[in-house]
């Protein structure tokens, strides 16, 4: 059913699961968050969208004021914004005097945009959305998350990550996956909107090969020579 959310436009994109802190200083922002703090617990919902024509290295993590204004047509295409996006709630909130607040809050429930709705009465953008299911995809699901499984664990071994064990939950494993693996924004947007969980895991397997194809390529070359290793995307 299709639902009214605030929106919180990122240069980064939120998975379910994945832990979001903020610095929220823009007052349209504190405003969100104010409203926010008026609502039970279990309701202080808004949507992360990620904005498509920005570079996210320059915007990780950070407010971006002008994606999305409330001043846009109702039924715009979103240009500048991604169409699927992933809810956040509100777990911890931590007021200033000066009316800034940090927040922590974690990823819940895709959702895809639907429509704006610039008279809310907000100075922050609110969207009809409608919620997105996790379909598996197929029956061997899975064999996809344990092949998947022993190449994340090859892939964090060769960064000298310490190692945990993994989800079972092939769903639970493809979003920690696509949280955690060293991707830039447009193929994280992929796998947030993936159709299936199936087809999440299948295209992981593809980017963790070659980013452990890259690590291999890297660590093998002696130092002088690594500003003139050509970077190969296989």
């Amino acid at each position: 059913m299709p639902a009214h959310l605030p929106l919180f436009p990122l240069g980064t994109v939120l998975v379910p699961g994945l832990v979001l802190p903020l610095h929220i200083f823009e007052p349209r922002y504190r405003e969100l968050v104010a409203d926010l703090q008026d609502k039970p617990e279990d309701q202080r919902l808004f949507g992360v969208i990620a904005a498509r024509s920005v570079e996210p290295a320059t915007l990780q993590g950070t407010e971006l004021p002008d994606a999305g204004t409330p001043a846009l047509p109702a039924r715009s295409r979103f240009p500048e914004l991604f169409r699927v996006g992933c809810t956040a709630l509100v777990q911890e909130v931590t007021s200033y005097d000066d009316g800034r607040y940090d927040i922590v809050a974690v990823g819940q429930d895709r959702f895809r945009l639907v429509q704006l709705l610039p008279d809310a009465g907000t100075s922050y953008l609110t969207a009809q959305v409608e919620y997105l299911d996790e379909p598996d995809g197929e029956d061997e699901v899975t064999y996809l998350a344990e092949l998947v499984g022993l190449r994340f664990a090859a892939y964090r071994e060769r960064l000298r990550v310490e190692q945990s064990g993994v989800p079972t939950d092939p769903r639970v494993l493809s979003y920690l996956v696509a949280a955690a693996a060293a991707l830039d924004l447009r193929e994280r947007q992929q796998l947030l909107e993936a159709g299936s969980t199936a087809e999440r895991l299948r295209a992981e397997l593809a980017l963790l090969r070659r980013e452990i194809g890259l690590l291999d390529a890297f660590a093998a070359l002696p130092a002088v020579d690594l500003p003139r290793a050509p970077i190969a995307p296989n």
